[in-house]
């Protein structure tokens, strides 16, 4: 059995109850944490609507709030969501504007770890941020049945 994640009528993911399941339970986590709405509705029958405006807005808040930390073990916990989150935005048409994104972070950094080192915030670079973000999100694009 599977479920449905659509956008009117164009399925945009189609992933095992389990797999669902999870991702659907962490949506109210990081809906509290950023602030917005996902505009990814409740479950019904096995199919779940996504408002393509509300996603949007939740998309670009989380990929804002994923560049403003540097702190490992809130990137490690959020990435996996993170990119699925950006292959159902790609899928949803959404265009994300990587160049922006990759800039010094809008307000300040979040969440830092302290490097043992130095004592200094270690923020990743633009370029590096959003690339092995990128890249972590193809890998599941392939992965994700439609």
């Amino acid at each position: 059995m599977s479920q449905y994640f659509d956008v009117g009528e164009e399925t945009l993911w189609n992933p095992s109850h389990g797999a669902s399941r999870l991702f659907r339970r962490q949506v109210p986590v990081f809906e509290s944490e950023l602030g917005f709405r996902s505009g990814i509705g409740p479950m019904v029958n096995d199919e779940c609507q996504i408002d393509p405006v509300a996603f949007e807005t939740f998309v670009n808040a989380l990929l804002a709030q994923h560049r403003r930390t540097s702190h490992a073990i809130v990137l490690a916990l959020s990435e996996g969501f993170t990119a699925t989150v950006l292959v159902l935005a790609e899928r949803a048409g959404i265009t994300i504007d990587w160049a922006h994104l990759g800039a010094a972070p809008d307000g300040p950094l979040e969440d830092v770890q302290v490097s043992a080192s130095t004592g200094m915030s270690t923020a990743a670079e633009g370029g590096a941020w959003g690339a092995g973000l990128r890249e972590k999100a193809r890998e599941l694009s392939r992965r994700m049945p439609r």
